[in-house]
């Protein structure tokens, strides 16, 4: 390839994967959901991966991830994607399973299946999206929602005193002898995208090796839930976000 070739590659805008659809997407402006199905999308293209992979997604905001990526995905009930992720991995252990979930049903009714797959040990990746609040139902408190911070169940701010702490599952799971990977970025800036991008195709390469579960934590913004203008949340994001849930690579098995 010509050095002109490979500059125009590198300072390319956009490209679609062929793994992504044509349809709509129903997120909101400035949501972060939609990154990561386009980083998801064009990781499986470039790994080869569109005919052994298969998707969950329960209820929440991306309930409809089936209508925007082109590979096989089965719809669990709240909180139980993990349950049936595990199953289709074990009837078909040549695939390459993964969930997406945002934090209201990971790490609020669906507690027990991720915990428990991930102590199973599955070859399988869990997406965790955390964007601190219930997107889809009207922008209530989550498990994650910081202290201080205002919902529609807590309009004065989340009281721990009141409502309990917001706890870092990822830290917990991170403790599990069945995990192999966990770690936790998001997608404010181009710099974390490609950061991004790269821990998404790490635990691909983790399911395809058949080291255990793989936990990539996306910390995400709600501006419709949190009230915000896009450019507000990304910057609410970094401000307050950031600093509670700090990124980079939590456990990684394979450098240890």
């Amino acid at each position: 390839m010509r050095e002109q070739d490979i500059i125009c590659e590198q300072n390319k805008v956009y490209s679609k994967s062929r793994i992504l659809t044509d349809a709509t997407m129903h997120y909101c402006p400035g949501c972060s959901h939609g990154v990561v199905h386009k980083l998801i999308a064009e990781t499986i293209e470039e790994m080869g991966l569109q005919q052994r992979t298969i998707g969950v997604s329960p209820v929440g905001c991306a309930v409809f991830a089936y209508n925007y990526l082109d590979i096989d995905m089965a719809e669990a009930a709240h909180g139980r994607a993990p349950a049936v992720a595990t199953a289709i991995k074990r009837l078909a252990p040549d695939k390459v399973v993964f969930t997406y979930q945002g934090d209201g049903d990971l790490s609020a009714i669906g507690t027990g299946e991720a915990i428990h797959a991930c102590n199973r040990g599955e070859s399988i990746v869990m997406f965790y999206i955390n964007n601190a609040i219930y997107g889809m139902t009207g922008g209530q408190m989550a498990p994650t929602t910081l202290c201080g911070m205002k919902t529609a169940t807590s309009p004065d701010g989340r009281d721990p005193k009141l409502h309990g702490y917001p706890y870092k599952i990822a830290e917990m799971l991170a403790l599990l002898d069945g995990v192999c990977y966990v770690t936790r970025q998001t997608v404010a800036s181009v710099t974390h995208i490609r950061r991004a991008k790269r821990a998404i195709r790490c635990a691909f390469e983790n399911a395809l090796a058949g080291r255990g579960v793989s936990f990539v934590e996306i910390v995400a913004t709600c501006n419709s839930g949190w009230k915000m203008s896009p450019v507000a949340a990304n910057k609410w994001l970094v401000e307050n976000m950031l600093p509670f849930y700090p990124l980079g690579d939590i456990k990684n098995v394979k450098e240890e």
